[in-house]
């Protein structure tokens, strides 16, 4: 095991260089370590939302504007739109100097050649013996690459001319000569690099054979960090996000109230990613466990705090509820039908078919003997059309849809006695109505399904229960 640190750089985070540089870079605890460390960074705040598309409102950036339009004009616009943003962000970080200059031509080089790309596609595909659909996704990695690709290299530059001695390590493959796996676009990258004298800054897209979008989708950073980590043999892997690992959203439950939760393992992580709330994409997560190799999750903006710790043989001393989390606008479907009973296998598998062809993302599921319910999260459209494919399938069939929301209380270790009606009845006072609920054996988290419109006052009420309660301070364990 070697003495260095892998540490991810959010895109809010990467948006304020001058925290970035004091509260991360230059940070009193990281000053006594000199080099030894490797930065993979993430796209600015908002930067792949115009390249893609919008992460929550799917809102067409230029990727989805290509894809989807039959007016070349309007990807045209949005190409325009974002290399305005990305010069106007230059300008913000280096005003008017030359380095400045360097950085325009820098991402200006990239964004003619992702441009006339993306024109010569269209000339092409306008000719029969082509389809656009089978070059979309290449696409969409070539556009994702821009954003990671200005960024780091703009914080090398800014962190030279702070007197750091940074490189800028390019793990895009723009205008390689040949494919590689992610593992060996990782080894080559770094095989020549002293961590004791130099800081690399990497970008967080690495293109490779696998294709990470088509696994990861907007997570691929995600996984390039943690392949950084595992491959160079990193001590710790750290993650410096805007905000602490809390026991709650701190917008619902206060910031007062909201603690960091300071240490964790894995699993936990596992079902906050379930929800949507990743701490770490668990397929990224799987290489730091095997390897045994700690994962801490800090907060730029409070730099002399430890973060959260996670590890994969970490439970708590004393079973307790760690975080409150949950998500909302999922579909509840439920699947009845008499014939059911007795073939619920047969059921099941075939019903997942469906779900897996359309592509929608299955939060949970429960059943009785003749019931199936599953809780997706996708738009109304595409359920809709899920819907009416396994109304085809099962012609005799009943489903009923409703937009409900999940409320978890997840922990490492929560063997409570009691806990289940304790949490019941927080729900009950605030008059809220249980739709449903899952506890399993493994006891790590309880699920609720409630009303849509109910998931804020449960959070507010889950966690006043089963954490507030108890006074915390600064973590719920020390890292």
């Amino acid at each position: 095991m070697k003495s260095h640190t892998v540490e991810k750089i959010g895109g809010t985070s990467m948006s304020d260089y001058a925290a970035v540089r004091d509260n991360i870079i230059f940070h009193k605890q990281a000053a006594r370590e000199g080099y030894q460390r490797i930065f993979v960074v993430s796209a600015y705040g908002g930067v792949t939302d115009l390249l893609l598309e919008h992460k929550k409102s799917d809102k067409a950036g230029v990727y989805a504007s290509f894809a989807g339009a039959e007016d070349g004009s309007v990807w045209r616009d949005k190409m325009a739109r974002l290399r305005a943003k990305l010069v106007s962000i230059n300008y913000e970080l280096f005003g008017e100097t030359p380095l400045c200059q360097m950085a325009d031509r820098f991402i200006g080089d990239r964004l003619d050649e992702a441009e006339q790309t993306l024109n010569d596609l269209e000339s092409v595909c306008q000719h029969g013996h082509f389809d656009l659909s089978d070059h979309l996704m290449t696409v969409r990695e070539m556009m994702a690459s821009l954003g990671e690709a200005h960024s780091a290299w703009n914080m090398a530059q800014l962190l030279k001319r702070d007197g750091i001695n940074a490189v800028f390590v390019d793990l895009t493959g723009w205008n390689a000569e040949k494919h590689l796996s992610l593992d060996e676009r990782i080894e080559s990258a770094f095989k020549d690099i002293d961590l004791a004298n130099c800081l690399p800054i990497a970008t967080g897209y690495a293109h490779c054979t696998e294709g990470l979008m088509q696994t990861f989708d907007r997570g691929y950073s995600e996984m390039v960090f943690s392949r950084v980590a595992v491959l160079t043999e990193a001590r710790e892997a750290i993650i410096h996000k805007e905000y602490h690992l809390s026991s709650a959203d701190p917008r619902l439950v206060g910031v007062d109230n909201a603690v960091p939760i300071g240490r964790t393992n894995y699993d936990v992580a596992d079902q906050l990613a379930n929800l949507g709330m990743e701490a770490i994409h668990p397929k990224a997560a799987k290489g730091l466990r095997q390897q045994r190799l700690p994962l801490r999750v800090m907060n730029t903006f409070e730099p002399d705090h430890a973060g959260t710790l996670i590890t994969a043989e970490y439970v708590s001393e004393k079973p307790c509820v760690e975080i409150i989390a949950g998500r909302q606008n999922v579909y509840a479907l439920e699947f009845f039908d008499q014939d059911m009973m007795g073939s619920m296998s047969r059921y099941g598998r075939e019903l997942l078919a469906i779900i897996e062809r359309f592509k929608v993302p299955l939060i949970t599921k429960d059943n009785n003997a003749n019931t199936l319910t599953h809780y997706m999260a996708a738009n109304l459209k595409t359920i809709k059309r899920l819907q009416k494919a396994i109304q085809e399938q099962f012609p005799g069939c009943e489903m009923s849809l409703k937009k409900v929301a999940i409320v978890s209380a997840i922990g490492s270790d929560m063997q409570v006695p009691g806990i289940l009606a304790q949490t019941v009845n927080a729900l009950a006072e605030a008059k809220i109505s249980v739709l449903a609920l899952q506890q399993s054996m493994r006891q790590v988290d309880i699920q609720f399904i409630v009303s849509d419109e109910d998931y804020d006052l449960a959070v507010q009420s889950l966690h006043r229960s089963l954490i507030e309660v108890h006074n915390h301070g600064e973590a719920i364990c020390a890292a």
